[in-house]
């Protein structure tokens, strides 16, 4: 299935490195307009801009902290500046402290939490009401983790943080119904970005891979390919879901 995302404009969160990435350069090449956010990394997501021009749509690289309510307000209005209309929000971006639950630091789970869950808040509640105003619908699409429904050690915050984005997702999809303003999630597995890299070395991410009923780690663009997609009018129908795009990694917990 061919996806055109042609005339739509995407504000996409953490959009520099890793699954960020590749959904801003996914949706770019389906004809969308992007808002590639980043915190870091500001010389890559450049470069993400550049692909993304090279494929025919325009883009905006946009530095704010997404727990910060008015960086994420004023994000919104350079989109709707810039490009005149905000059709597609994703919240990717995220931040996880890991460490046992006995040694946990509160300063480092308040930062998880922060970003992580309050980020996505204001990415999703400052973009519908965008859309609301503009009263053409539209689409919210979480990047959760199966870690929402896996407790696994050392990851607290960011598990608690997910499995609240879950169940924010599907509030907001029954609430916004009205508005014709779709709701979403996809939870990956195992993905091999450069975060996972930072809690992983090359060796246990190989051994990882053995252990996959699909026998391999996921890339940026396995969940590029389904967030585009559900962002898409193909996905008209779809709201309130949770979609695994895990290589089977839950079907090995069956």
């Amino acid at each position: 299935m061919n996806i055109d995302l042609t005339g739509k404009v995407a504000l996409i969160s953490g959009a520099s490195r890793g699954i960020g990435r590749g959904i801003a350069i996914e949706m770019g090449k389906a004809g969308a307009n992007i808002i590639i956010n980043c915190r870091t990394h500001p010389d890559e997501a450049e470069e993400v801009a550049e692909e993304i021009r090279n494929a025919g749509a325009d883009a905006l690289v946009y530095p704010a902290d997404v727990s910060d309510r008015s960086a994420v307000d004023a994000m919104v209005n350079a989109t709707v500046e810039k490009f005149g209309h905000l059709d597609i929000a994703v919240s990717n971006a995220y931040y996880s402290k890991r460490q046992p639950f006995l040694d946990l630091e509160l300063d480092g789970a308040r930062q998880t939490l922060d970003v992580t869950f309050w980020g996505a808040f204001h990415i999703a509640q400052a973009s519908a009401q965008q859309m609301a105003k503009q009263g053409n619908g539209g689409a919210i699409l979480f990047i959760s983790s199966v870690l929402s429904k896996i407790p696994m050690k050392t990851s607290l915050p960011y598990n608690a943080a997910k499995a609240g984005i879950n169940q924010m997702s599907a509030t907001i999809a029954n609430e916004l119904t009205e508005h014709r303003i779709r709701s979403n999630v996809i939870t990956p597995g195992y993905i091999d970005t450069p975060g996972e890299r930072q809690f992983a070395t090359d060796e246990q991410i190989k051994a990882a891979a053995k252990d996959i009923p699909w026998k391999r780690l996921g890339t940026p663009e396995d969940i590029a390919k389904a967030a585009t997609f559900l962002c898409s009018d193909a996905a008209d129908y779809i709201t309130g879901t949770i979609l695994n795009v895990d290589g089977g990694y839950c079907l090995k917990l069956g």
